[in-house]
């Protein structure tokens, strides 16, 4: 299609949203009409006539409303397209990666009249932070002594315990491994589509079931199939089984137990090579919880100072971009059970709820999420961070130090240019809250437990 020459009328909305009307003029209208019309006639094929010379007025009888149809579409195409592509051109805003422009009141066009169309789309948000004031940054004080320590060995041993089956005859106990298959039984009396789960595993006790059918399990014998009626608690944390009676058929067909390892050099010995004596795996212990409370630390003084610039400097996060967000969440979730996101959805239905009212009650602290985000890359933006070759080789260092590994193993698994890239956004980061806690109040905040600081993880 012949290029066309249009006038476009960009104007900001609400929420980072913006709305572009444009103009095609009249002898663009008619030139594109005419040119693509006389395409259609050269290719199609109609009884009674050779292929190629089907008149253009047959074809407009024929065909007439569709086609006009469809040239208005392509026609509004290659405007955008030109548009969206012209780099020089800065009195309109591009849309956001994800963000398709929606057409308002679509309607054909007349080749005696100039054609004008309207679309919505996201942008860009615009963020400035400028606000700092009265922004305290609270620092948990965390100790790491011999409780501490008692608590991470315990941790080790459950993680290099021996898996072993019970004997058939053996009933199902708290902290048992247990492999079940289940499905809800509707009033009817027959199995809820969307809601049967084969050879799903888990541990007795530590709630990690949807149905949280645990202590109904206790007592069961491999192989055993138990019709469970289960009443759950009007203040039921999950909503859509608060107060509820629900009836489920669950198979047992496997039971393990843990044997745990005594804490000695033997354990320490086959953890790692590197270790002599449990005391040497205890040195390590100590030294990893104060690396993992220093970044947990670090951590959350960031997102506090985040989030107080965000409620001091108000950001609109674009519509499409908080629905990407809340997508992504919910297929993290499915890989947290364990399943696809579309066998989620169907297990969430069988519960009784809704993937709609939960990411509805997700959005609040995505929306948040994105806003610190937002924030953070105008700050890196505005102040011109940069991460220097210097910089990105002592981070680098840093990883293998931590990680006691070489640093050329370290660059080999950073390699890739996404890998340095990742890198390279983690040395601003470090450098602009560095800067900023200069600016801002930081002082001693509440003492916390160790293990406290990774409660909600």
């Amino acid at each position: 299609m012949p290029a066309v020459t249009v006038t476009k009328e960009f104007t900001k909305l609400e929420k980072s949203a913006a709305k572009l009307t444009v103009t095609i003029a009249q002898k663009d209208v008619a030139e594109n009409y005419k040119e693509s019309i006389t395409k259609y006639a050269k290719n199609v094929q109609l009884p009674g006539f050779r292929k190629g010379h089907v008149p253009v007025k047959v074809l407009e009888t024929k065909f007439g409303s569709d086609l006009k149809n469809e040239i208005s579409a392509n026609l509004i195409d290659k405007a955008l397209n030109e548009i969206f592509s012209d780099n020089e051109d800065k009195s309109i805003e591009r849309p956001i990666g994800y963000s398709q422009p929606q057409l308002e009141d679509f309607h054909a066009i007349d080749t005696e009249k100039d054609y004008t169309f309207t679309v919505k789309y996201d942008i860009f948000p615009t963020v400035e932070v400028k606000n700092f004031d009265g922004v305290v940054i609270k620092e948990p004080q965390v100790e790491i002594g011999d409780k501490e320590l008692e608590d991470e060995l315990k941790n080790l041993q459950e993680r290099n315990a021996v898996v072993v089956d019970r004997k058939d005859d053996d009933a199902a106990e708290k902290d048992n491994i247990v492999t079940v298959s289940y499905f809800e039984i509707g009033d009817d009396g027959k199995e809820v589509e969307g809601s049967k789960r084969d050879d799903y595993v888990f541990t007795i006790g530590a709630q990690q079931n949807l149905y949280k059918l645990d202590d109904d399990i206790i007592g069961m014998k491999k192989g055993e199939t138990k019709l469970i009626t289960k009443t759950y608690a009007a203040d039921d944390s999950n909503k859509e089984l608060a107060g509820k009676t629900k009836k489920f058929s669950v198979t047992v067909s496997a039971i393990k137990i843990r044997n745990l390892p005594a804490l000695d050099d033997d354990l320490a010995q086959d953890i790692n090579d590197k270790y002599k004596t449990l005391d040497d795996l205890k040195n390590d212990i100590r030294h990893n919880m104060e690396l993992a409370r220093n970044r947990k630390i670090a951590e959350m003084k960031s997102n506090s100072l985040l989030e107080q610039l965000v409620e001091k400097n108000p950001v609109e996060v674009p519509e499409t971009m908080l629905k990407v967000e809340l997508e992504n969440r919910w297929q993290m979730m499915a890989r947290q059970f364990q399943t696809t996101p579309e066998q989620l959805d169907r297990m969430v239905a069988a519960s009784g709820q809704k993937k709609e009212d939960m990411l509805a009650e997700w959005t609040g602290n995505s929306e948040l999420n994105l806003k610190c985000r937002l924030v953070l890359d105008a700050l890196i933006r505005e102040r011109k961070v940069e991460a220097s070759a210097e910089e990105i080789e002592a981070e680098l260092s840093r990883i293998a130090e931590e990680s006691g590994v070489s640093l050329d193993e370290v660059k080999k698994n950073y390699d890739s240019p996404r890998a340095k890239e990742y890198i390279a956004e983690e040395v601003k980061e470090r450098k602009i809250f560095d800067a900023l806690y200069k600016e801002v109040k930081v002082e001693p905040g509440d003492k916390i437990a160790f293990a406290d600081l990774f409660k909600n993880e």
